[in-house]
């Protein structure tokens, strides 16, 4: 079986669209692992939500997607992440709204945990450190855990002694599930923050034990032009072309 591990879509619609095209070129997987944050950011929230929902997948609640349906406070974001959440709200029907409500926190799949943030914050908390990961290694009993929210591509390492270890996931490089425990990170699809400004994700092979990461190129104008358009903060708009 194979699965697509997708994080971070930030109501990108072109970046989502690129990718999903890219899966199915890749020979298609049986099911979308999400890990939070369809919406926040970008210039599409419904339109995210709504071909998410087209495909078979599962998917758990990022903390922007929380914002979106007032579960958290704009005031605990900066301000123009704020401001684009506020303005993602009101872009949202009430299908949309009640698809947010209902997702879980925290999802377990195969030898997976998935998570956006952490296992132990599920949806606020960074994984960016080995000190951070190795602490969080105590909160999910299953061998492999997913999460997203830095937008970076990384994987925590944890072997059977207790040492714990941290390696960038790169491109194309098949990471093998053995006995050591990890943390998998596969990076933002619709905003990047590793300095490379194209969409990232991964699939995992459970016959071969593998999760390979990609990245896949799309049409950073037409999201930033609709982002323009709607009034949305120029920051926002000029970091998908550094992937910062």
């Amino acid at each position: 079986m194979r699965y697509a591990i997708i994080a971070d879509i930030h109501s990108n619609l072109d970046a989502f669209t690129a990718v999903l095209n890219d899966i199915e070129h890749r020979g298609g997987v049986e099911e979308l692992w999400c890990l939070g944050d369809v919406v926040g950011y970008g210039p599409d929230p419904h339109e995210c939500i709504e071909l998410l929902r087209q495909y078979n997948h599962v998917c758990v609640s990022g903390n922007h997607d929380w914002a979106a349906i007032g579960k958290l406070k704009t005031s605990d974001f900066n301000h123009d992440a704020a401001i684009a959440c506020r303005w993602t709200t009101r872009q949202l029907n009430l299908e949309d709204v009640k698809y947010l409500e209902s997702l879980p926190s925290v999802i377990e799949k195969d030898d997976f945990t998935l998570v956006h943030g952490s296992p132990r914050e599920p949806i606020w908390e960074y994984i960016l450190s080995i000190s951070s990961a190795k602490e969080n290694f105590a909160y999910f009993k299953s061998p492999f855990c997913l999460v997203g929210h830095s937008h970076v591509p990384l994987i925590f390492r944890c072997s059977e002694t207790g040492d714990c270890s941290f390696s960038p996931f790169l491109v194309n490089v098949g990471l093998f599930l053995s006995k050591d425990r990890l943390i998998i990170n596969p990076g933002g699809v619709g905003q990047p923050r590793d300095g490379d400004p194209r969409a990232s994700y991964a699939i995992y092979d459970s016959e071969a034990r593998m999760v390979r990461l990609y990245r896949v190129s799309y049409d950073i104008y037409a999201t930033q032009n609709k982002m323009v358009k709607h009034n949305l903060p120029m920051r926002l708009v000029a970091r998908l072309s550094y992937g910062r």
